[in-house]
């Protein structure tokens, strides 16, 4: 199977073994973030330093002139991704022998919430999540499409890999979050990931209902959850919750503005790629879900796409939407951590990996080479040269 290595342009700048040590992961792609948001990351093996603070969402090579004179534009990094950091790391990456695609953070920034609110999403008690750009208002979604254009298709790229291309949510390991008291689950997440922008009830009232009536019977849905009920998983807990007409509205209007979003950014991506780049998504096979992995139709995503980029960690069982739809030549790669810091299983690899593999996968992807201990890395390079 095909692996790559999900890699930060400072990981690699300024080290010069950075590459080559990668390279013999047994990964034969690099998946190098160019478009990021904001993080804290360790460096373990970096010669020059061991925190890298990345202060805001950020394009990580110079962006062009598309943006001139746009209020909504990316902003460019600052000292931790200097200059074209991208351009950089994928030259060095490329000389190490493998294939390079893009990594691309779409509907994710919390900067822009903060110096555009009304770019947000607020939910039902009129609370604004500056980290979730709104997907349904005309100038996000003009944004967000040149974003995807420009960040995917740098200099000698292959492909690329979009994130978070549909709807952000209440779930979002903010800074110092301190939101686990309640138990929202699946229908919980949903309730508080409803938009209630000027655009959103504008689109509910295309569905038939009004604005206002909704966020008051969501607020009235969450009371059981705020004193503690536990609320019951999946759709059917959505559906308990909010009433299954008022369930199956919203979803129409969220749904239809995540795939015509994701139709037009695929397209800008191909409009302004070479010939045969590969387009991937980070997804999620329940359209309800928000978050990095898109909640998405699976075979309407592998209809205008190439394939996915699935979360495994937890179990590949989320694979096997996607393998049904899936034509032939489509690409469904499983993502696993493999830094055990952070929940990942970098010794039980292989077997996952086989397990994907029987569940439809046909390639992986490795949560982070550059956070990885060398212990974790060794294990990596066991597991690969066993596949």
């Amino acid at each position: 199977m095909k692996a790559s290595a999900f890699v930060y342009p400072w990981d690699v700048n300024g080290d010069p073994e950075a590459g080559a040590r990668i390279a013999a992961l047994g990964v034969r792609q690099a998946t190098l973030a160019s478009a990021y948001h904001s993080t804290r990351a360790l460096t373990p093996r970096h010669p020059r330093h061991r925190v890298v603070t990345a202060e805001h969402a950020a394009v990580l090579y110079p962006p062009d002139t598309r943006w001139a004179g746009r209020e909504l534009r990316p902003y460019p990094a600052g000292d931790w991704a200097p200059g074209d950091a991208y351009g950089e790391a994928a030259d060095a990456l490329a000389d190490a022998g493998l294939e390079v695609h893009t990594w691309v953070v779409l509907a994710h920034n919390s900067r822009l919430g903060a110096e555009h609110p009304g770019t947000s999403v607020i939910n039902a008690y009129g609370d604004r999540y500056p980290w979730a750009p709104c997907i349904a208002q005309p100038a996000t979604r003009e944004y967000l499409v040149d974003l995807a254009a420009e960040a995917a298709v740098r200099p000698g790229a292959q492909g690329t890999e979009l994130e978070s291309l549909g709807w952000y949510g209440f779930a979002h390991l903010h800074a110092h979050d301190k939101t686990a008291g309640i138990g929202l689950g699946d229908a919980g997440q949903y309730l508080m990931a409803l938009c209630f922008c000027p655009t959103c009830r504008e689109g509910y009232g295309e569905q038939g209902l009004d604005g206002e009536e909704l966020a008051a019977v969501v607020r009235a849905a969450l009371e059981p959850v705020w004193r503690g009920a536990p609320s019951d998983g999946g759709w059917a807990g959505v559906e308990k919750l909010l009433g299954m007409a008022n369930a199956t509205a919203t979803r129409a209007w969220r749904d239809e503005r995540a795939r015509a979003l994701q139709e037009t950014a695929v397209a800008a991506v191909r409009a302004a790629a070479p010939a045969d780049f590969q387009v991937l998504l980070h997804a999620d096979p329940e359209s309800y879900h928000c978050g990095a992995n898109a909640g998405v139709d699976p075979r309407h995503i592998l209809s205008i796409a190439d394939g996915v980029v699935v979360p495994c960690t937890g179990g590949a069982g989320l694979l096997t939407p996607f393998a049904e739809q899936a034509r032939a030549g489509a690409v469904l790669a499983a993502n696993f951590t493999v830094v055990s810091g952070m929940g990942g299983r970098p010794g039980a690899l292989a077997a996952d990996a086989a397990r994907a593999r029987d569940l439809g996968a046909s390639e992986l992807r490795l949560y982070h080479a550059g956070l990885a201990s060398d212990g974790d890395s060794a294990e990596v390079r066991e597991a690969l040269a066993a596949l």
